[in-house]
């Protein structure tokens, strides 16, 4: 005769809600966790995360020549978890074009020194150490400090950073680029007359107008490299494919508040685009009245038409610049590798 052994399921079921209450109660202060994360990682990495999917990566290691953001991840919904909307690099010229990193700031003549190509003996923008990192239900962002310096290592401006991530509908997201530039006590800061800076976009290659059949727009509703280049416009859009089934694209926004707003852009149907801050004329900082900037890019699915977009770049006008960085740096150092003692 086989006999039955009863298992007291029901008494263990009814069990389980008691022990969460009982690990409930051991913490009585829990807060609860923040949706938008950015993370420190190691080798000089921060990673911006909504809900434990990674949207951006901001890379500021001391062997780059500039610090910059890669990948910029487009909708899950629309185009899969994990495709980046940038690359590194001209896709038909990447030696020359190595300094096309994803998203990053830069220019060709600061005190006349090239900080936008590769070129040996060019200037380079050196981190110097984050200040600061908030996370959110809406959004996260940094805070660093970079030194631009020449070929020798002397710094000529420095140059405070705040990077904020917005996770938006649909997957698509919005990213805020803060810059605060800043000349030394000892005299001011020319930036040259000149297109290359101060942001710039590489899209990725299936993006591009020639190598993907993308589109290039603006506010004005030009479209194109051939109507695009170098006019004045409040955003630009890149939009083309990403896979075989599905489009996606970057806008990259001037805010109002920004000298010579609204910018002309440079725009290649080869897969870039940037805000040409110093196009028409120089601009020269003075020690003790930096210059602050604002930019935006807004990621998303889809070829968005004029007014979807003009109203994204509205939201974003309407927006207060966020409050100056409370350390102003007053000497400028060659290279700290840690932020001063307080």
């Amino acid at each position: 005769m086989s006999h039955r052994i009863a298992f007291p399921v029901l008494a263990a079921v009814t069990c389980f809600p008691l022990l969460a209450l009982a690990a409930e109660s051991q913490l009585p202060d829990a807060k609860p966790v923040q949706d938008v994360q950015v993370l420190p990682l190691p080798y000089d990495q921060s990673s911006f995360e909504h809900d434990a999917r990674e949207l951006t990566r901001y890379h500021y290691g001391p062997a780059l020549k500039r610090p910059f953001w890669y990948p910029l991840i487009g909708p899950p919904r629309q185009i899969g978890a994990g495709r980046s909307l940038t690359r590194m690099g001209h896709p038909r010229d990447p030696h020359t074009h190595s300094h096309h990193n994803s998203v990053w700031i830069s220019h060709h003549d600061v005190a006349g020194v090239d900080f936008w190509s590769d070129r040996p003996g060019t200037g380079r923008i050196v981190h110097q150490y984050v200040k600061q990192y908030e996370d959110g239900d809406k959004a996260a962002w940094m805070l660093s400090l970079n030194a631009w310096q020449d070929g020798n290592g002397k710094t000529l401006m420095n140059e405070w950073r705040r990077t904020q991530v917005e996770p938006g509908d649909k997957g698509n997201w919005l990213m805020l680029i803060d810059l605060q530039l800043e000349a030394p006590a000892t005299g001011p800061v020319t930036i040259g007359q000149n297109p290359f800076g101060l942001i710039g976009v590489r899209m990725a290659k299936t993006i591009g107008v020639h190598d993907g059949g993308g589109r290039i727009l603006n506010s004005q509703g030009q479209l194109n490299e051939g109507e695009v280049f170098r006019k004045p416009a409040r955003w630009v859009d890149y939009s083309g494919p990403v896979t075989k089934e599905d489009t996606g694209g970057i806008t990259l926004m001037d805010h109002p508040a920004n000298p010579g707003h609204p910018t002309p852009f440079h725009v290649r149907g080869d897969g870039w685009m940037g805000a040409c801050l110093t196009l028409n004329r120089p601009l020269t900082i003075e020690p003790g009245k930096p210059l602050r900037l604002r930019y935006a890019l807004w990621i998303h699915a889809g070829v968005p038409k004029v007014p979807e977009i003009d109203a994204r770049w509205k939201d974003f006008a309407a927006r207060g610049l966020p409050q100056p960085p409370a350390t102003t740096v007053v000497s400028l150092v060659p290279s700290p590798t840690r932020p001063p003692s307080p």
